[in-house]
């Protein structure tokens, strides 16, 4: 049975006052390498099938979701019930809306799901041939894997929604290191298809870190004049979205709470004219136009299926204007809808440098690879931990001039806005810690006068 034939089916057994089915089959190819040589390659596929129910009782409306992998057309029922019991057995839910009934007009329902195979690799498998030629001459290893998943999203709704939605997407990570394993290096790349990552490029980039890392030299902890690179933003930014929860805000719960009450929206968080935003048809970076939400969350509501999605300015021009809002948590704060949205871009002034341009300008400061390994330390203040990886460097004159020691860090995405120095050139970039979960992202190096490392960290 088709994954659209899983849902209409679905619709027509549910017995529950609402009802809201999502189907998803996915496909997968992927490559991996290591020394040189390419170690295995594949192709998988897969499909889930959620079943939202919503049960109308004297105290509210209640809903009951459940998801199961692989369901074959005599489990579907089975299925079905499992989610009208588990909404019969909830108390009301506190963000029960009314079920979307319009939204925007999205994909072909009746088509086959789109699917990806090993042919996404055609061009990029040769150029990666010749980078093990060249790495293998040059005396250098490179490590790596590249991932293309097709997602066919179908959400069906007992309200009449019939929303469709095919999501390619890849990164390529690959890390360079020494025969020794003394240094290494490391690049990313997001992508729709691979016909625009140039892997030539990413090793000839890699091959300039070693070439860097040839020269050690140790600094202790401290606040150091830093160049964050995208991917390093990118980890950051992502972060500082997903913790600008309306509702958490609110409730006095984030840095974004308002002393005294309320939300810090209409405030201003940098003094250089950056903005942060998401847009569901930024060329590129394209993701669904409307909500799917499987679950019920401080910052997404199973009520919302099928939501549109446009354009929303989060920060606009240094300024907070806008927050992860559901139809419920809008309610709260009186404050526009504006559910979230799977890309995010952040922009500085029209024109700005590049990195190579940003160090050429840097007296003396560090220069970031990427970070790894982050984690919350306060929600109040959204300060970060993490570490450094795969090159840290040393910039003196305007020249990069040695690898130096991995470090601790402590700082906050908020904060960081506040003391930006420089903002460069937007491109697409992939962040190292979340690009198993958020790799839609355009992103600017940045500088910061005081970036706190902490502490010297012993990892390599």
């Amino acid at each position: 049975m088709r994954p659209q034939e899983m849902v209409e089916r679905a619709l027509e057994l549910s017995k529950a006052d609402g009802c809201v089915v999502i189907a998803e089959e996915t496909s997968s190819a992927n490559l991996r390498w290591a020394n040189n040589t390419l170690t295995t390659n594949g192709v998988t596929r897969g499909r889930q099938l959620t079943v939202i129910a919503t049960v109308d009782g004297a105290l509210g409306t209640s809903s009951g979701v459940v998801s199961r992998s692989a369901v074959t057309p005599d489990r579907l029922e089975g299925l079905v019930r499992a989610a009208e019991e588990a909404a019969r057995a909830n108390s009301p839910a506190e963000d029960a809306q009314p079920l979307v009934t319009e939204s925007v007009p999205a994909g072909d329902w009746d088509a086959p799901p789109a699917e990806t195979s090993i042919d996404v690799f055609s061009d990029f498998a040769p150029a990666l041939g010749e980078a093990f030629r060249r790495a293998a001459g040059e005396d250098r290893l490179l490590f790596g894997f590249a991932e293309h998943d097709m997602v066919s999203t179908y959400v069906g709704s007992s309200a009449g929604l019939r929303l469709r939605h095919d999501q390619p997407a890849g990164k390529v990570e690959v890390t360079a290191k020494s025969p020794d394993y003394t240094h290494s290096a490391w690049a990313g790349s997001g992508t729709r298809d691979f016909a625009d990552v140039d892997v030539l490029g990413m090793d000839a980039e890699l091959a300039r870190r070693l070439r860097w890392a040839e020269r050690q030299v140790d600094l202790p902890a401290g606040r150091y004049e830093t160049l964050l690179p995208p991917s390093a933003v990118a980890d950051l930014l992502i972060y500082l979205y997903w913790s600008a929860g309306a509702r958490d805000a609110h409730d006095g719960r984030s840095v974004f709470s308002k002393p005294g009450g309320g939300t810090r929206v209409g405030e201003r968080l940098s003094e250089l004219p950056v903005t942060l935003y998401s847009d569901p048809n930024e060329p590129g970076l394209e993701c669904a136009p409307f909500v799917v939400a499987h679950a019920s969350s401080a910052i997404s509501s199973v009520f919302d299926n099928g939501l549109p999605l446009r354009a929303t300015e989060w920060i606009s021009n240094g300024t907070l204007t806008a927050l992860l809002q559901t139809r419920h948590s809008a309610g709260l704060t009186g404050l526009p809808v504006t559910p979230g949205i799977d890309n995010l871009v952040f922009t500085g002034p029209d024109g700005g440098p590049t990195l190579d341009e940003m160090v050429a300008r840097t007296e003396r400061g560090l220069l970031l690879t990427c970070l790894w390994y982050i984690r919350e330390v306060d929600p109040q203040t959204l300060l970060l931990t993490g570490l450094t990886r795969d090159g840290v460097y040393l910039v003196e004159h305007g020249e990069v001039t040695a690898a130096v020691n991995n470090f601790r860090f402590n700082e906050s995405p908020v904060s960081l806005l506040g003391r930006l120095a420089e903002v460069g050139r937007t491109e697409r970039a992939l962040a190292r810690e979340w690009s198993d979960y958020f790799t839609r992202t355009a992103m600017p190096a940045v500088r910061v006068p005081d970036f706190n490392m902490s502490s010297v960290s012993q990892a390599s």
